[in-house]
Parts: structure tokens; C-alpha cells; sequence
């Protein structure tokens, strides 16, 4: 076969800048009308000059993403592809409780395209939904086909898991047969559009490109102790710690926007919630003594945690100490003070109030506490430590719980990093270069970042 000779059309791909799974395509060159043609006839959606979005219902735009690239590159057009959406394409996922679990990965793929094609007819006026009802379970309608011959069909299901359970000859037939069914529930004209569908019908909306801005200056970012530090990217931290050690495997469903990661032994497993707010869990670590069995301990983490706190976990966990504890002991004096000698020996200030034993940095914006009340319910997995920064303890701006066999080794080591370690922190917000909701700047597509979808 001869090659196809190149033509002066680049394609840049990338993850969209606001919308978790869609996929930008940038085009430059004489030639890129080509492309952009191509493109199109495959339901990209235009959005600014030269610039077009991939966006679906069934969340698989980086998979046909990479379809629409291997289609120009045989045409003749350069194509790049950013390393998020690389990354994505490379990903392996599933859909949260599906409900046809025989289905392989393949065939949930064809269903979901099938699903698709349905959307896009509606959308693009193809497809006229006449009514549509709820049937305890689910959205069901009847729509007919415009055109010649056009068929009469019967839908059940939502985005996704939409699916053509029947045909009928003509609108009438398919009007009166769905009335016999759902005549008490039954409304005229399409549903209204799922969160799903109206994420997606957003993300085709017109991107405003605006020329790159240099950042205004900023000063440097200060050292400060640990515990004060940014939280920076947490999903960076997990993503190197799985680089790095090849023992654990990682998991992520769609839906929920949560990753875990499970250690090969089944027994030591971590949850990291992505885009979770400054005040709430965003990590969960947690042992058990066999992998069918209850929980050894547990330890939690809020969004705002710092960097160098974060990575002194995962530090841990990648040497392997997470085992290192012993179901069925009490937590005495000795365990305690292992666990903090680092901070009396940098003199954080040590009080006994009742139940609580604390530990208080010299500035007082940060602290240790142990609940000696919660360490005499071995068998619960309450908080007998939290750690927190900020304010005050009533007004935290992170927190860090941990149960009561948490292993006083990964205990010391965050009391260490609290108090010796140091991070950065930027003295203020960082100000980067304006990108509101529906705009994109083509210059920028390389450093735009893909919203933990998936």
C-alpha cells in the first residue's frame, strides 16, 4: 500500500479544562480544514476557531479519542497527544455496580456506544421523542425515526444504559402500545435532561479563546513548617507512589471519583477521594489483619492536609510499615511516648486535660491529641489521635485521625515530619492566567490539567 503522503495539518489532543472526560482537539496549519472536516463527520463538536470537543455520555471520549487519531494520522495529519489524556487512554476502568455484570469490557463498550448514537439522534433532531414516563425503575419512551421509512421505537434506560427494547410499524402503534403500559405516568414530549446530559450538553458550549496573559509577579513561595504547608497535588503524591512501587494495584470507578489502592497482600488498602473540600476526607488508610477480616486500624485525611504530611504516609506505607502494630494490646505509656517523642523533643508544650493528652507546637498552630477514653475500646475504629494545623483546634484548617492500633512507627514518623519538617506555602493565592468555565486557550492546552474523572 502506498503511504499517504502528509499534509500541513497538526492536531493537538488534550484533556478538556473543565469537563472531566471530554477531549479538546486544537487543529494549526495550512491544511487543518482536512482535519477539521474529519473530525466533525466523527460528532466532534466546534467550539471556538480551529478548536474542537469530544464529549459523550458514556465517558469513553479518551478511547474514541484515540480512534479519531489513529483516522487522521492515516490521512496524513500530525498528531499529538498530551500525556493527561495519555494517561487516560492508557487507564483501565468500570463502571460502579453495573447492571449487566456478564458484560466484558468491550461489549459495555458497544452497549454505551449504542446508548450514544440514541443521544445523538435526539440531539441532532433525528430522533423525535413523542413521550416519556418513569417506570419505577428507570426513564422509558417512544420516539419515531424522521425520514423515509422511519421506524417507531420503544427506549428504556438512562445516558449510558439506554437501549431500543421495541419497534413499531408507525407513531400511532407505538403511541397506543406505550399508553397501554404507562398511561397513569405517561408525559408528552422528551425527559428532562439527566445531570449527565445537561454535564455534556455544557461542555459543547462555546469556548471563548483568549490569547495567553503573562502571570503577574508573585513572590516566592516562603518555608514554613510542615504542618503549615500547601496541600499541593495530593493526586500527583499517589500517582508517584504507585510509580514507585510496583506492589500496589489501583482502582477507580467512574462514578464516585474515588481511587483505591490495594496492596497485593489484600491487607493494607487506600482510598483517595478526589476533589473533596479543604475540610473533608479525602484519604483513608486501613489494615487488616487477612484480607476478609475486620479492620486493624484506620487513618484519615482531610483535602487541605499538607504535602510533606501526605508524603510521610505514603513514605511509610511504600517501607512497608503499615503492619507494624499487634491486634488484641492496649496502647500503655510506652506506646504513646513513641509515638510523640519527636515532639517533646522539639518542646511542643504537653498538657493532661481529663481524657485528653495533648501536644501543642511552640506557636500554638498546630497540635497532637490522644484520647485516653477512645484507646480503651480497642475493638472500635474511633479517633484516639487527631493531629490538626490552623487556627485553633475548634477551627482546623486540616485534620489527621487515627484509631487506636495505628501503628505508633507511622505515628512518629508524621510527629516527626510535624516537628522538623518544613514545606512551601504560597504567602499568597496564586494567580495564574485567567480560564473561567467555557474558555480554553489553545497556547495553554499542554499544561491543562484532566479533572480526576476516572
Amino acid at each position: 500500500m502506498t503511504p499517504v503522503p502528509p499534509i500541513d495539518a497538526h492536531v493537538r489532543l488534550d484533556t478538556h479544562p473543565t469537563h472531566p472526560s471530554a477531549v479538546i482537539a486544537v487543529l494549526t496549519g495550512s491544511q487543518a480544514r482536512i482535519a477539521h472536516m474529519g473530525l466533525e463527520a466523527a460528532d466532534w463538536t466546534v467550539v471556538a476557531e480551529n478548536v474542537l470537543v469530544l464529549v459523550r455520555i458514556d465517558h469513553e471520549e479518551p478511547y474514541w479519542a484515540k480512534d479519531a487519531a489513529t483516522h487522521l494520522a492515516a490521512e496524513g495529519t500530525s498528531v499529538e497527544i498530551a500525556p493527561r489524556l495519555q494517561e487516560a487512554i492508557d487507564e483501565e476502568w468500570t463502571w460502579a455496580s453495573y447492571p449487566m455484570p456478564w458484560c466484558t469490557r468491550s461489549e459495555i463498550r458497544e452497549v454505551s456506544n449504542e446508548a450514544q448514537k440514541i443521544h445523538d439522534d435526539i440531539r441532532h433532531g433525528q430522533l423525535l421523542i413523542h413521550a416519556h414516563a418513569h417506570d419505577g425503575h428507570t426513564t422509558v419512551a417512544v420516539g419515531t425515526y424522521l425520514g423515509r421509512n422511519g421506524k417507531s421505537v420503544y427506549f428504556h434506560g438512562e445516558d449510558h444504559l439506554r437501549q431500543i427494547a421495541d419497534t413499531f410499524d408507525s407513531p400511532a402503534q407505538a403511541l397506543v402500545a406505550f399508553e397501554k403500559v404507562h398511561a397513569a405516568d405517561m408525559r408528552p414530549g422528551p425527559a428532562p435532561l439527566t445531570d449527565t446530559e445537561r454535564s455534556a450538553a455544557e461542555a459543547r458550549t462555546p469556548l471563548a479563546v483568549t490569547e495567553a496573559k503573562p502571570e503577574s509577579a508573585r513572590q516566592e513561595p516562603e518555608t514554613v513548617p510542615a504542618y503549615a504547608a500547601d496541600a499541593g497535588d495530593h493526586d500527583a503524591l499517589l500517582d508517584a507512589f504507585l510509580d514507585a512501587d510496583g506492589e500496589w494495584e489501583k482502582w477507580r470507578t467512574w462514578s464516585d471519583e474515588t481511587t483505591h489502592v490495594i496492596h497485593e497482600s489484600q491487607t493494607l488498602r487506600i482510598e483517595r477521594i478526589h476533589e473533596t473540600p479543604a475540610h473533608e476526607t479525602a484519604w483513608t488508610v486501613a489494615a487488616y489483619e487477612t484480607p476478609v477480616s475486620d479492620r486493624m486500624w484506620v487513618l484519615t485525611a482531610t483535602g487541605a492536609t499538607p504535602a510533606p504530611v501526605v508524603q510521610e504516609l505514603l513514605d511509610h506505607l511504600a517501607d512497608g510499615g503499615g503492619w507494624d502494630t499487634s491486634i488484641g494490646t492496649s496502647v500503655d505509656e510506652k506506646t504513646v511516648t513513641s509515638a510523640t517523642q519527636p515532639l517533646s523533643d522539639a518542646w511542643w508544650k504537653h498538657t493532661v486535660d481529663g481524657r485528653w493528652i495533648r501536644w501543642t507546637s511552640p506557636a500554638g498552630d498546630a497540635g497532637v491529641q490522644f484520647d485516653a477514653f477512645t484507646a480503651q475500646h480497642p475493638t472500635q475504629n474511633l479517633a484516639t489521635w487527631t493531629i490538626w494545623a490552623g487556627p485553633g483546634p475548634d477551627r482546623p484548617a486540616w485534620t489527621l485521625t487515627a484509631s487506636h492500633h495505628t501503628p505508633s512507627s507511622l505515628l512518629a514518623d508524621i510527629s516527626e515530619t510535624l516537628a522538623n519538617g518544613v514545606g512551601a506555602r504560597q504567602p499568597h493565592p496564586q494567580r495564574h492566567a485567567a480560564r473561567d468555565i467555557g474558555t480554553v486557550n489553545p497556547a495553554l492546552a499542554a499544561n491543562s490539567t484532566r479533572a480526576p474523572g476516572r
